[in-house]
């Protein structure tokens, strides 16, 4: 369970890199809502402490537990869709959507949680059946595998957090060793399907899609004529432009603030980066984007130098998490996507999001401590 380690095989690095970052969003935070400011470094305080306990253990033991992993993931989601009460740790309905456990003002998102235990899973499954990944046996087992937590989350309704776990499932995947041959087969299918399916949604009578996600569509489609459902982004853009090259800086009471005008919603989440892009500028931004990509990069690199193919995949995994969440939430702020809530990793407001992700570190660093040389 526990290992004696080697002081300099531990990546300071990374954790300067992971604090930095973390540091920044809590200042950003802090500009945005103050009331969110101290929640979040209780959640640094709370993800450093599980960060280094994880660092400590011997990841390879907890693997050996992969198949409740998997099940205590299930066990999570299942439960946030039970009414809640006040005496009990059950699901809790946030403006219509049940994604939230709770319990004596502590609340919970199990699907954030999630993306790590897939992770962690599919590390330990992938490492078990390594040999025969490209076998239709073994792929359609993964697909199942994959498709039921997946379900779980699209019907609280998350959607931008079910593609999010697809697409680092995806990840995992295909650095486990997936053939070539069925990438292609794969996107010879996959590029006329998602033809037909943009056929069908811009359709008036389409039922493939919720009204809301096809009103976010649209709005980024033509801001314009669906201004009521475009204004977030639009307002979001301007803020991010505004603050030009270096910005109109940190708690700033101008009048021409987009974000002291209250025109962002939730400027403390998902539009965390717009707040960067006005106070911080250019310059700020950039230094986010490279710590982000550092943060990227150093997990990779611990990932190739793993002794065990698991932790290959747990690293390559986190990678793709943090990077994934990145492009996609700085593609939504800047407009280059539609209307999605994925955080910003390390800097975006969230207890769940901040603590899963330390916990993600925390196994990094552990693969770390057990590079190839021993």
């Amino acid at each position: 369970m526990f290992k004696r380690y080697e002081l300099r095989d531990f990546r300071f690095r990374l954790l300067l890199y992971v604090y930095t970052l973390t540091v920044l969003g809590i200042l950003l935070i802090g500009s945005a809502d103050k009331s969110y400011q101290n929640k979040q470094v209780v959640g640094m305080a709370l993800g450093s402490f599980v960060m280094l306990v994880i660092a400590c253990l011997d990841y390879t033991w907890i693997l050996k537990f992969y198949w409740l992993i998997y099940i205590g993931n299930l066990v999570l989601l299942l439960l946030v869709k039970i009414p809640f009460t006040s005496i009990s740790i059950l699901g809790k309905n946030v403006k219509g959507a049940t994604r939230w456990m709770e319990f004596q003002g502590f609340r919970f998102q199990p699907s954030e949680l999630a993306k790590l235990l897939l992770i962690l899973f599919l590390a330990k499954f992938f490492e078990k059946f390594q040999e025969q990944l490209n076998t239709w046996k073994i792929l359609g087992l993964t697909a199942v595998l994959v498709g039921i937590p997946l379900l779980f989350i699209k019907e609280q309704p998350d959607l931008s957090t079910t593609i999010s776990v697809a697409i680092i499932c995806l990840i995992v995947l295909y650095v486990a060793g997936l053939s070539y041959k069925i990438i292609g087969a794969v996107l010879a299918l996959a590029v006329p399907s998602v033809i037909i399916f943009l056929g069908i949604i811009f359709q008036p009578d389409q039922k493939l899609l919720d009204e809301y996600q096809m009103r976010r569509i649209m709005a980024w489609l033509n801001p314009t004529q669906y201004a009521d459902d475009a204004y977030q982004q639009q307002n979001s853009i301007m803020a991010f432009a505004s603050g030009q090259l270096t910005g109109k800086g940190l708690n700033n009471n101008l009048v021409s603030s987009v974000k002291n005008g209250s025109f962002i919603a939730e400027p403390q989440t998902d539009f965390i980066f717009a707040i960067a892009g006005e106070e911080l500028g250019f310059v700020g931004c950039a230094i986010i984007v490279l710590l982000l990509a550092l943060i990227v990069i150093e997990c990779i690199w611990i990932g190739r130098r793993s002794r065990e193919f698991s932790g290959t995949l747990i690293c390559c995994g986190v990678a793709g998490y943090i990077g994934f969440q990145t492009f996609v939430n700085i593609s939504v702020v800047t407009g280059l996507l539609p209307n999605t809530g994925i955080p910003l990793p390390f800097v975006s407001y969230g207890l769940t999001s901040l603590v899963t992700l330390f916990m993600s570190v925390g196994f990094v660093l552990n693969v770390g401590l057990q590079p190839k040389k021993y």
